[in-house]
């Protein structure tokens, strides 16, 4: 078998190299590839640090910059190149501080817009055979308080923390492990590091660009302070004595919190560093020093200077973002809030724009192929059924009602950003057919009816069934009261539950809920080397099958083992787009997983293509005015770089 991945540098690891195919257009238009030999760039100033650059305690900009500066030469948005200054403020809860993680999006390998992985924190990467990987890191790189980003900070993650028993008694991360054996780690010198495996890791970069990464590097120079291998002990005992902490694992562990952001003494590599410790009702997120991006013309990003999360109750967020009192929210917005915020565009200097939700559908019923009842769970596992449940949905009426007419009916299913996209994915038995979904349910032997019109088990049960949701969405419920009416007319008595969620997740485990109402695919956008992970059963949390997940999860330790060839056939394919690393091959896989997703409806997605509300000030600027807002890639606004936001002066 060929190797397609091979010797990639600071140009980076492009899909469509390993593809050979182009991804959506709308994607296409915002990427912002890097010239192949771009001209030099000469660094200016940033006004921000003027004072303290005089008074000696921050050093110039030439040597703040790695000597290999990530230089941003295109723009998500049609704004271009900006100038530095000013502060925007967003609204949240106080959890939200890790939302900078996600819109700074700084990453050792990162998506492009286009859907291109390519080199960030690295000045580049190289992979052979799918299983040795080769990182080298900007030379003169430093941290937001000044100290070198080096192969330590990756040595003291893989070795002192990823398996320090102590700290992670679980071992290393699971995408750290290729047949429960660890790869072999060498420093090559003070700015390169492999990582090599006994066969191919195909998760191994992705987990780099995710919204939540696998950080493999911490700020050793901070964090050995609190490590029980390098700390003076008396200074350590009194540092856990002070914080309450009871024991060093304790203390490491909290402070190293990487992804949350709320922690202003931890050194960071994202665009702003907070300078705020929670509890606080406006936490202040300031420029990094030492960020290692900077545009054509020289000027070092972030654009603007500092960053303001308002800490409020999430309810009362769309009425402050409709008076103005946001520059930039789509956190806690939901369609429905569309017609108030754009009513108030004409007395607030804000504009909303319509991104469309990057999920395998807005909502998608999730039966529960694990149910405790045999009767209601061998109907579950009939595709018959599940056909039935769908061709009984007016998706059409579900569009037009809540959505305005403006989302896509359909399964789900991926994207057509994705390469891999076929129109059937998202057609294939989603027509309203009440005669269809009768004539189904009659061929189960569900053709006896009660007085109420409902149908009737084998065992004279009345065929009612209960959606269980997080009630976190009034859509959600929107959409569900119209699928009662509809579903009443083949003969099911759809009831709505709403729950929390760790309720609903504990329901869903134990085999006690019937139907979990959640968003599709996270991943909706995939590529040939995407993981199709969560296509199969894989852990606990899957909602359809989550007692075959936790086998897998636990290796069979825990759960139950898979007794449908259907879903077994999943698993199959998973393990073995694992094993390869031809994009062919991977290719070939992803169409048998996705074509099986729709033939036999394991899940009854109703709309895709749904509407974000995006608040934009009218003074910031680079915003992209059409986008993806997913979790799963994209982080978010993090994919569009809004390091490279600015202000209207």
């Amino acid at each position: 078998m060929g190797v397609r991945v091979r010797g990639l540098t600071a140009a980076g690891l492009t899909r469509r190299h390993v593809l050979g195919v182009g991804v959506g257009s709308a994607l296409s238009a915002l990427a912002a590839p890097a010239t192949a030999n771009p001209p030099a760039v000469t660094a200016k100033e940033t006004p921000f640090w003027l004072e303290r650059i005089k008074a000696g305690s921050l050093p110039p900009i030439k040597e703040r910059l790695p000597r290999e500066p990530f230089v941003v030469r295109g723009f998500a948005g049609s704004d271009g190149p900006g100038h530095s200054g000013g502060t925007i403020v967003t609204l949240g809860a106080e959890r939200d501080t890790r939302l900078m993680s996600l819109y700074g999006y700084a990453r050792i390998i990162a998506f492009e817009p286009d859907l291109s992985l390519r080199p960030d924190l690295l000045a580049s990467f190289t992979v052979e055979e799918g299983r040795r990987f080769t990182f080298r890191l900007r030379a003169g790189h430093r941290w937001s308080d000044g100290h070198p980003f080096t192969a330590e900070d990756i040595r003291y993650w893989w070795e002192d923390v990823a398996n320090n028993r102590e700290l992670n008694p679980n071992g290393p991360p699971g995408e750290m492990l290729i047949d429960d054996l660890p790869p072999v780690f060498e420093v090559l010198d003070p700015q390169t590091v492999r990582f090599t495996w006994k066969a191919p890791n195909p998760y191994f970069l992705e987990a780099q660009a995710r919204a939540l990464p696998l950080f493999i590097y911490r700020p050793a120079h901070y964090l050995k302070q609190f490590h029980a291998k390098y700390a003076d002990p008396q200074a350590l005992a009194e540092v856990i004595k002070q914080t309450r902490s009871r024991e060093w694992p304790r203390l490491h562990n909290r402070l190293d919190q990487m992804y949350v952001s709320d922690n202003p003494d931890l050194p960071t590599l994202m665009p702003w560093l907070p300078r705020t410790k929670p509890p606080s009702t406006r936490l202040v997120f300031e420029r990094n020093p030492f960020y290692h991006r900077i545009d054509a013309n020289g000027v070092q990003l972030p654009y603007l200077d500092q960053v303001v999360l308002n800490v409020v109750s999430p309810t009362v967020i769309p009425l402050k973002a409709g008076s103005g009192e946001s520059d930039l929210q789509a956190r806690y917005l939901k369609f429905d809030d569309f017609t108030y915020l754009k009513s108030y565009t004409k007395v607030f200097p804000f504009e909303v724009y319509l991104w469309e939700t990057g999920n395998g559908s807005e909502l998608a019923l999730y039966p529960n192929f694990n149910h405790a009842d045999p009767v209601l769970r061998g109907l579950f596992r009939d595709a018959r059924f599940r056909r039935a449940l769908s061709f009984a949905t007016d998706r059409e009426e579900i569009n037009e009602a809540v959505f305005l007419g403006l989302a896509r009916p359909g399964n789900n299913t991926i994207r057509p950003g994705s390469p891999l996209f076929q129109p059937e994915y998202r057609e294939r038995n989603t027509q309203f057919d009440l005669k269809l979904a009768n004539q189904l349910l009659d061929e189960l032997g569900l053709t006896k009816r009660n007085a109420e019109n409902t149908r009737l088990l084998e065992d004279g049960r009345p065929l009612l069934l209960v959606a269980e949701t997080s009630g976190e969405s009034k859509e959600q419920a929107d959409i569900l009261m119209l699928m009662q009416t509809t579903w009443r007319k083949a003969g099911i008595k759809l009831l709505i539950r709403p729950q929390t969620r760790d309720l609903l997740r504990q329901r869903v485990a134990a085999g006690q809920t019937m139907i979990a109402v959640w968003y599709g695919f996270e991943n909706a956008l995939p590529t040939a080397a995407s993981s199709p992970r969560e296509y199969a059963p894989g852990t606990l949390g899957d909602l359809q099958w989550p007692k075959w997940g936790l086998y897998r999860e636990t290796k069979g330790k825990a759960g139950e083992p898979c007794d449908m060839p259907e879903i077994q056939r999943l698993i199959e394919l998973v393990d073995k787009w694992e094993k390869t690393v031809d994009a062919e091959d991977q290719a070939e896989i992803w169409r048998e997983i996705l074509t099986a997703h729709i033939e036999q409806q394991y899940t009854i997605g109703i709309i895709s293509g749904s509407l974000q509300p995006v608040v934009v000030s009218k003074k910031l600027r680079n915003v992209p005015k059409h986008g993806i807002y997913s979790w799963h890639p994209g982080a978010f606004f993090g994919m569009y770089r809004p390091d490279t936001f600015w202000l209207q002066r």
